[in-house]
């Protein structure tokens, strides 16, 4: 289950200015972190089920539509450095992008397809919005609603870096960040963080988040 609600969460940390009218735009940017996240999560889930039939026929359209979403709106170089940890200290500003993207790419060929087998119209509530410490940011919590009544927490992370930007997702209490940083411990410490990022795009390693089930 955790696969498939990382999948629909991955998604959802969409561009939050991202093809808006500009009078739109600028009233989202007057808008929280939190009510950003919900209102775009909205549309993306929206698109998702009208869409839903070509993508089963056209897995490259539906890549190609997770891909343009996610990229402007994940903080994925930030985020590849807490994955990263003790590893990426010293590491260039290359080696980094390195990993970020391979680590974005393998995510979303492993989850794209998970997507269309969340069946129904789930929506996303907001519930509060709470300062990180150390003026890190804000974590956003929400529920993943369900047609059963069924309600998933998702935590969202997001900072402020050239607009409100998400670094990690949590579901269920479970950080995605944490469980990544733990499964490529081995593997950075007998390779280079740029091997480490090609095993990640030839699938010889997967970014494998949750339990695997749906």
């Amino acid at each position: 289950m955790k696969t498939l609600i990382l999948s629909v969460s991955l998604a959802l940390s969409a561009p939050l200015l991202a093809l808006a009218p500009l009078a739109a735009q600028a009233q989202q940017a007057a808008a929280t972190p939190g009510q950003q996240v919900v209102a775009t999560g909205g549309r993306i889930l929206s698109t998702l089920q009208q869409r839903r039939a070509e993508f089963r026929k056209n897995p490259a359209a539906l890549r190609s539509f997770i891909d343009g979403e996610l990229r402007g709106s994940f903080d994925s170089d930030y985020a590849a450095r807490l994955v990263l940890g003790a590893h990426g200290r010293g590491a260039s500003d290359a080696d980094i992008k390195l990993f970020a993207d391979a680590m974005i790419d393998n995510l979303m060929q492993r989850y794209g397809s998970a997507l269309l087998d969340f069946e129904g119209k789930p929506r996303l509530r907001l519930k509060s919005e709470t300062p990180l410490p150390g003026g890190r940011g804000v974590k956003v919590s929400t529920e993943l609603l369900r047609d059963n009544g069924a309600a998933v927490p998702v935590d969202y992370l997001v900072r402020n870096n050239g607009g409100w930007k998400i670094f990690d997702v949590m579901i269920e209490g479970v950080s995605y960040v944490q469980t990544f940083r733990g499964q490529f411990d081995t593997p950075l410490r007998q390779k280079s963080i740029a091997q480490v990022a090609a095993d990640l795009r030839s699938g010889s390693l997967q970014a494998a988040g949750g339990n695997g089930k749906r």
